[in-house]
């Protein structure tokens, strides 16, 4: 019992301490703006230009090759029923959870978040531009998953449970991916389809 009443108020005391060392500190403000334009800032501003020429040659190669056909084979990023998949052409990819189309249907998918080549890699933010890359897929198969088993007990108590559950896939195939049109060029905007999904 006095070790206790002793063992808190040191502790009591330390916490009081420490606390007053804190007030008693006295932080001097250290950032000082001006007006004034430093030559640092100059020269930042004079390598953006720089960048930005750069840029502009870069995305006349990466069209000099969309227009040659000599890109490769084309690989991608798709977001899809809330999860995202790297896909190329001939790739088959399983999307969990019901899924309104049926086996046979053609679908095109819209939310491709990069896209790229032998020679280059186009990211978007988030997506990539609409109408500058166009992937068709067919449904192939929906199926069930294998049958996954969940067991539950409690120790002791005469509880056990086992349930059996399985989720419904759809396997989709990745027919082809295109790149149409330039990059950064100001494309139409896509008509208006009718979703279902």
């Amino acid at each position: 019992m006095l070790l206790n009443r002793l063992f808190s108020s040191q502790i009591r005391g330390g916490i009081l301490g420490l606390a007053n060392s804190f007030k008693s500190l006295s932080f001097a403000p250290t950032a000082q703006f001006s007006s004034k334009i430093s030559p640092d800032s100059v020269a930042v501003a004079k390598d953006l230009s720089v960048d930005s020429t750069s840029g502009l040659e870069t995305i006349q190669k990466v069209n000099q090759q969309l227009l040659a056909k000599e890109e490769g084979r084309l690989f991608a990023v798709v977001h899809l029923c809330g999860k995202q998949f790297k896909v190329t052409s001939g790739d088959i990819i399983v999307v969990e959870g019901g899924w309104p189309p049926q086996p046979g249907d053609k679908i095109r998918l819209d939310k491709v978040l990069l896209v790229g080549g032998k020679d280059f890699s186009l990211i978007g933010r988030p997506i990539v531009q609409k109408g500058l890359v166009d992937i068709q897929a067919t449904i192939i198969e929906k199926t069930l998953s294998h049958t996954r088993t969940y067991f539950r007990m409690k120790r002791r108590k005469q509880f056990r449970r086992t349930h059996f559950h399985r989720n419904s896939n759809t396997m989709i195939r990745i027919n082809s991916i295109d790149i149409t049109g330039e990059v950064n060029a100001n494309l139409q905007p896509e008509p208006a389809i009718p979703r279902i999904f």
